[in-house]
């Protein structure tokens, strides 16, 4: 089964803003809990983190050329503020990968239940919620016919 690869297309600015990157800033509820998601299911990598009162309140993670921030939700000197309702409901961050079904078995190896990858407008998609409800889709380009669902190996 071909699980496919996909060009970067470098573009020239002459833009001299040049925006570089578009980052997803989640508000969370515990931000311990979203980084056993985040890095000990997800294989993220700490980089940088705000930590007033040696409290982490904030990190930037990265994985390979993607990066996101998590920010908990703080109110009155602890953990609290958080809006009503589900914090990721209509959210869906989609990262492009070199092969999204690897993604899958590395999650699954890890502890988290991905979705089964199918393959959807030519890409293989496998999908996983993190602890605040914030939808993630990994996705790599594919020539295998669309509607198919990955079976595992046997």
């Amino acid at each position: 089964m071909s699980h496919g690869q996909y060009n970067v297309h470098v573009l020239e600015s002459s833009d001299p803003a040049e925006i570089r990157q578009a980052m997803p800033f989640f508000g969370i509820t515990d931000i311990d809990a979203s980084l056993r998601f985040y890095v000990d299911g997800l294989g993220f990598a700490m980089t940088q983190h705000w930590a007033p009162e040696g409290r982490v309140r904030w990190r930037w993670l990265e994985r390979g050329g993607a990066a996101l921030m998590l920010q908990e939700y703080w109110k009155d000197g602890r953990p609290a503020g958080a809006p009503a309702g589900t914090l990721g409901q209509g959210v869906s961050i989609c990262f492009m990968c070199a092969d999204a079904i690897v993604v899958y078995h590395q999650a699954i190896a890890r502890g988290l239940a991905p979705s089964r990858p199918f393959v959807g407008n030519n890409l293989w998609v496998t999908s996983l919620t993190d602890p605040d409800g914030y939808r993630l889709d990994f996705e790599s380009p594919t020539d295998v016919p669309e509607d198919t669902v990955y079976a595992d190996p046997t």
